[in-house]
């Protein structure tokens, strides 16, 4: 590719697409920029030096060229900038990126990969990740595919953007448990060759859309094994697009869980009342308390003799997110009419209210 710098004009008050500045007049280090630029799906700013009218600090991402960086030396201090280079071994090329305030110092062309993730994270216009919660049974039959769905309908009733991820292909698929077997959109078998990255948008809009979520299920074929890549590249793009994501997980955890379990913010272990549900919740805990950095136990009543709700907490030592109640709908014939929490007045969605609000408030509001 070659090209040569150019000075775009100031964007107009309707073009509203965030855009990438690159500083250079390095011709060839600007033809691979402007090449990740493209990969990415992003148009950039192009300029010798710091830009006017505002260019500098309004850009989301400033790439400065190691030639550049004298030139801009003097430019006000601002997060987002990246002193790009092509020599490895040049020792003072981190001197120069103290004396501009560049965030990241990257090098050419062993940085590509991260680049083209940042780039695109700008054309994207990423905020904050989404809040990603998953649910895991503490045995089988617990009810966490229930609170799963019971969650995210309650928090797409609340107007957030909402993903519910289904990480169990043996499970029987989430969207039957919606009433949206026949959705279309698509599942995760379309996914099990995605490598690098996925775009958050395009993920999104490929998806089934069931009581104002949407929902990642398995289709009715043959299990397809998706590789650990895909599922990572898969769920980063999920979160990259903001709002609440709730994840389906099995009980079984192989390298396809553990990528999703090392994303997720917080894990709820959905453990019955019981002695010998909390013998397999044990070592459930066990198991994936060392990848999630914040797992608590949701205990499903009715409570045995003897056991209740504090008690199976201190038992298997996890903070208590709070007592799963019953929901006397959804054991009537023809439940499945409506999913797990539709009923907003209902016992379920209330415990999923109150817990949205607790974990919102946590982390600073919703995403």
């Amino acid at each position: 590719m070659t090209a040569a710098v150019t000075h775009d004009p100031p964007p107009t008050a309707g073009d509203r697409t965030p855009r990438p500045l690159i500083v250079t007049e390095d011709a060839l280090l600007l033809d691979d920029l402007l090449r990740l630029c493209a990969a990415a799906g992003a148009t950039p700013e192009v300029h010798h030096g710091v830009p006017g009218h505002g260019g500098w600090s309004a850009a989301p991402l400033v790439l400065v060229g190691d030639d550049a960086a004298r030139r801009v030396r003097g430019a006000a201090r601002r997060r987002g900038v990246v002193l790009v280079g092509r020599d490895q071994d040049d020792p003072d090329v981190w001197k120069r990126a103290v004396e501009i305030g560049a965030d990241h110092v990257l090098m050419l062309p062993d940085g590509e990969q991260w680049l083209v993730d940042r780039i695109a994270d700008v054309a994207e216009g990423v905020g904050r990740p989404a809040l990603t919660v998953g649910v895991i049974g503490g045995r089988g039959g617990a009810g966490a595919s229930t609170l799963a769905c019971a969650l995210a309908v309650t928090s797409a009733r609340e107007g957030v953007r909402t993903l519910l991820v289904d990480a169990d292909p043996l499970g029987g698929g989430l969207d039957v448990l919606l009433g949206g077997e026949s959705a279309e959109g698509l599942r995760w078998p379309a996914f099990a060759a995605s490598r690098g990255r996925v775009g958050g948008g395009a993920l999104e809009e490929s998806l089934p859309a069931l009581h104002a979520l949407r929902v990642l299920s398995w289709d009715r074929g043959d299990c397809v094994a998706v590789p650990p890549q895909a599922v990572r590249a898969v769920l980063a793009a999920a979160r990259r697009r903001g709002g609440t994501v709730v994840v389906d997980l099995p009980r079984r955890l192989d390298d396809g869980v553990a990528e999703v379990l090392a994303q997720l913010d917080l894990a709820l272990l959905v453990v019955p009342a019981e002695l010998r549900a909390m013998a397999a919740a044990g070592r459930v805990a066990s198991a994936v308390g060392m990848v999630v950095r914040d797992l608590r136990v949701a205990v499903r009543g009715p409570c045995a003799p003897g056991l209740d709700d504090r008690e199976v907490a201190r038992l298997l030592d996890l903070p208590l997110a709070g007592t799963v109640p019953l929901e006397p709908a959804l054991t009537r014939p023809r439940a499945t009419a409506k999913p797990p929490g539709a009923n907003g007045r209902g016992p379920l969605a209330r415990f999923c209210a109150a817990f949205w609000e607790q974990a919102l408030a946590e982390t600073g509001g919703p995403r």
